[in-house]
């Protein structure tokens, strides 16, 4: 295999010589949360072996946040330093008058992927992003803790913050003074919109804008469980969480410090490290919903867009084709457990071996819950920052949800007005 690539890439660069095929100089960029960075080079390595072409990253921060932030002063200003943007599934409404329609060139594979995947980034018409893999969180448990104390994964919330809250407490009078019940990614930032939504949700609240527009989200399920995640700092959450994303998350649960984590599969990889002092003490189970609702997971996930401002577009799709194909999917699943947008793969045994978690998850990223992107349209943005301050304030005690509640309200009516644009 090495050896046929590399014979590809020496074919690719004598051709250079004769004008047969010119290789190109692109540019990807993409955030980094874990091995993101470690796992795109080795398949750009990939993809440069085969075509001659070179590919660097622009690295972006952690925080999904500051990357669309980013993203949009570089495409406001027509740059053209950038060819292929990796862009949170939620981004397509925002940019899509940035980047290239990839209908016609990827018509051939769109059938290979979920049709709601797809539907996510298609915008009048216009499939703006073809999708890398997707996503939706689990709830990490430390199965050893529970057998020990002889409890089951909860199910509902409250069973949840009992089981978390008697663990800890007998964990930190056996000597285990560090440990927490339970980690999420509280920060104010999108990470946190997905975490509220996902509380909100399961607990009969809705989803803070319904699909036909209506704001949704000032109700006294939503508020109850708002109130209940601000009863968990402190008391099952350590103090920190207020300010955590993904990867202060997983470094308390990585070390062996926390009973339950909600995060995505990408820590299920990582946590199963041969240097993860967790590694075979853990299970994954889908998110508590309370009586009479259902789980919420927060549907995530990442796609590849082509800038309209790119000069070598070609090569560009080139490389979406390559990063979305069959073959790196099934690579990223087998050593990242990424979740595939192609069904199929869930039922390749290959990674059902070496990463259970994919084969259990299909069923979880079909029922998994959008965020408002797509009747907020544009607005989105200023959305999710209005949904993820007042939640953070809630968990801090700045103050009720209930009143925080009403304050979103109507902040939200003031951006909507005559409607979402």
């Amino acid at each position: 295999m090495r050896f046929g690539r590399a014979a590809m890439a020496v074919a690719a660069t004598l051709a250079l010589g004769t004008g047969e095929v010119s290789a190109a100089e692109l540019s990807i960029v993409s955030g980094s949360v874990g091995a993101d960075i470690q796992e795109l080079r080795t398949q750009l390595a990939e993809f440069e072996a085969e075509t001659g072409h070179q590919v660097d990253i622009v690295e972006m921060p952690a925080s999904t946040s500051d990357q669309f932030g980013q993203y949009r002063l570089w495409l406001a200003a027509g740059t053209d330093d950038i060819d292929i943007y990796r862009v949170d599934v939620i981004w397509a409404p925002q940019l899509a008058n940035q980047f290239v329609d990839l209908r016609d060139a990827m018509a051939d594979v769109i059938g290979d992927h979920f049709p709601s995947v797809i539907e996510s980034q298609t915008v009048e018409g216009r499939l703006v992003a073809f999708p890398m893999y997707t996503d939706a969180p689990a709830l990490f448990y430390r199965k050893d803790l529970l057998e020990k104390y002889g409890r089951k994964p909860p199910t509902t919330w409250e069973e949840l913050t009992e089981t978390a809250k008697e663990i800890q407490d007998q964990e930190r009078a056996a000597g285990n003074r560090q440990i927490y019940g339970f980690v999420f990614q509280g920060a104010p930032y999108e990470g946190l919109t997905c975490n509220g939504l996902e509380w909100v949700a399961s607990s009969g609240g809705g989803q803070i804008v319904s699909p036909e527009g209506e704001i949704t989200i000032n109700n006294e399920a939503a508020a109850r469980a708002l109130e209940r995640a601000h009863g968990w700092v402190r008391e099952i959450a350590p103090a920190g969480v207020l300010a955590y994303k993904e990867e202060e998350a997983r470094g308390v649960w990585q070390t062996g410090n926390a009973v339950f984590m909600r995060n995505w599969p990408y820590a299920y990889a990582l946590s199963n490290g041969e240097d993860s002092p967790v590694k075979g003490k853990f299970e994954v189970t889908t998110l508590p919903a309370e009586p009479g609702s259902r789980s919420a997971p927060c549907l995530g996930g990442w796609n590849l867009a082509v800038s309209k401002y790119s000069r070598h577009k070609k090569e560009a799709i080139e490389l979406v084709r390559f990063l979305s194909s069959r073959r790196a999917q099934k690579e990223r699943a087998l050593t990242y457990a990424r979740l595939p947008t192609i069904p199929a793969l869930y039922d390749d045994p290959d990674i059902a071996e070496s990463q259970p978690i994919i084969a259990e998850w299909a069923d979880v990223v079909e029922k998994a819950v959008p965020r408002p992107s797509a009747p907020t349209k544009r607005q989105y943005n200023e959305v999710s920052k209005e949904f993820w301050t007042a939640v953070n304030e809630t968990l801090a005690g700045a103050a009720s949800a209930e009143t925080n509640l009403q304050t979103l309200e109507h902040r939200l009516r003031r951006l909507k007005r005559d409607g979402w644009r």
